[in-house]
């Protein structure tokens, strides 16, 4: 599924576009944490097609993205990086949207659509 349809089942708003030709990339995954080890632990194979649903707004979030060549973060429960993160997704053409959805509410949704988590 395409990320800018993804982005558009969970009405993700956009919070920041570093990326704009990663719209296109067919996401096959999605890993939902708040711990950033767990993501750096499981997300191992084709991490440039998957998206990563978190409610942790903070440096470490981006630099994990970072590491892992992901391109797109969608935060849960309504929150919004403040300025700096955005500054840093900037620099690591990564593109940041939020979502009203609760965590659980975003995967099911995105479970309900086709879309797997990640296999260990």
């Amino acid at each position: 599924m395409l990320t800018s349809r993804i982005v558009e089942l969970l009405g993700a708003q956009p919070v920041f576009i570093g990326n704009e030709a990663s719209l296109g990339t067919e996401i096959t995954a999605v890993f939902a944490t708040d711990l950033m080890s767990d993501a750096l632990a499981m997300i191992q194979d084709s991490p440039e097609t998957t998206l990563l649903l978190t409610g942790l707004c903070n440096p470490q979030v981006l630099r994990t993205a970072d590491m892992l060549d992901l391109h797109t973060i969608v935060f849960v429960r309504g929150k919004n990086p403040v300025n700096n993160l955005t500054e840093l997704a900037d620099e690591m053409n990564l593109n940041l949207y939020s979502t009203c959805l609760t965590m659980y509410e975003a995967c099911g949704v995105l479970y309900s659509a086709g879309i797997q988590g990640i296999e260990r």
